[in-house]
């Protein structure tokens, strides 16, 4: 295997990989990447893991067959471990609230993504408690440029107003009132499904089950994700009483271009870009629930590449938590089979639509909510699978 060649590759479909190493582990390509960024800054983007991931190393995977995937990689950061750590208020009440976001040892030098592991829900958290405890306010733009222990402090300590530790409610921050206002399309939502439903029936041989599982009340819609279709699929299968009143999210990158957005604006989706504006788009998410609405959102946040489960992100939990409404697990299967990444027109494969029994969050924790709603959807695949390959 020409190990060069994918470092070649991978480097020309990425502009944020600087330097890349391919090795072989457990018999597969192994990718060690040092990013650029310079270039990461300039582009204001703060999920570096999943841009370098999503828009690098699967990119790459979706070109060549099995045995030529990168089953592996890691990002590091080559810099070097500064140990020292400042002497005053403002790093101590900073390092004792970063503690509370992660398992990691936490050094002046750690980068807060790639070596402390925070993620777009711990940024928002971030910045709600800077601002509160400080009085600094800190947008995505400027925290592309200060992503580590050392350069967070001495940003902070050169704009604070105040040191004081508040503690960040999540409840109230979803709750907010925000300027936004939603687009019902009841009647584009009704011919949308009337010519969706039939032709994924004639295409797919589309099967659904358990759609008397979707409560009448507001509830948030979970399902798994596959393909590109899955959206699509949702608008079909739910009754039209519960699909008008029902708001998709999807991402701005991919339903944001011209040819989509129409589809979007008029299809009652709420756009979302993981690196702008995260505290104003979760609260744009909550939206839709806060008037009496139904929220379809797929817990992974992206497509699966080998039809194994993503992790699930806990922000739906959330959602459903502050709003006390029950999740609904929805198992998709199939559409994987019928259009997958990198394909543009679809297979004739059977697709199966499953709605399950709700799950309701009184007295769980967010991870306990994620975590039953994942188990739930990965149990009813194994056992009435389509496609699904249990082992």
């Amino acid at each position: 295997m020409d190990l060069k060649k994918i470092e070649d590759r991978i480097s020309s479909l990425s502009p944020f990989v600087k330097e890349i190493k391919v090795v072989m582990q457990d018999g597969y390509p192994y990718a060690i990447i040092s990013p650029d960024f310079e270039a990461l800054q300039e582009a204001k983007i703060i999920n570096i893991e999943n841009i370098i991931r999503w828009y690098g190393v699967e990119l790459y995977n979706m070109e060549v067959d099995d045995a030529g995937k990168v089953e592996g990689y890691e990002i590091v950061t080559n810099e070097v471990v500064l140990k020292d750590e400042p002497d005053d208020e403002v790093y101590r009440v900073l390092k004792l609230y970063i503690e509370t976001l992660t398992k990691e040892e936490i050094f002046p030098s750690s980068h807060v993504e790639l070596q402390l592991g925070l993620d777009s829900l711990d940024y928002v958290e971030l910045f709600i408690f800077v601002e509160k405890s400080f009085g600094v306010v800190i947008d995505e733009a400027i925290f592309s440029k200060i992503m580590t222990m050392q350069t967070l402090y001495e940003y902070i300590k050169k704009y604070k107003n105040h040191v004081d530790a508040t503690a960040v409610k999540w409840e109230e921050v979803l709750k907010e009132s925000i300027k936004e206002e939603l687009i019902y399309s009841p009647f584009i939502m009704f011919l949308y499904k009337t010519v969706m439903f039939p032709l994924f029936k004639l295409l797919f041989r589309m099967e659904v089950i358990g759609r008397e599982n979707i409560p009448s009340s507001p509830c948030v819609i979970a399902p798994n994700h596959q393909s590109m279709l899955d959206g699509f699929l949702m608008e079909a299968t739910l009754p039209y009483a519960i699909l008008k009143h029902s708001f998709f999210l999807a991402y701005k990158q991919v339903f944001g271009r011209t040819l989509l957005k129409p589809i979007a604006k008029y299809g009652q989706s709420i756009l979302i870009d993981a690196n702008e504006n995260l505290k104003h788009t979760m609260q744009y998410c909550a939206l839709p629930l806060k008037e009496g609405n139904n929220l379809v959102i797929f817990p992974e946040g992206a497509r699966t590449r080998n039809r194994e489960l993503l992790e699930f992100r806990p922000f739906f939990a959330m959602l459903a938590k502050t709003f006390n409404l029950p999740i609904v697990p929805v198992v998709i299967d199939g559409s994987f089979e019928a259009l997958q990444t990198g394909k543009v027109l679809p297979s004739l494969k059977k697709i199966k639509i499953t709605y399950l029994k709700p799950i309701h969050p009184d007295g769980l924790t967010y991870h306990e909510i994620t975590m039953n709603v994942k188990e739930a959807i990965e149990s009813e695949m194994k056992r009435n699978p389509v496609y699904f390959n249990a082992s």
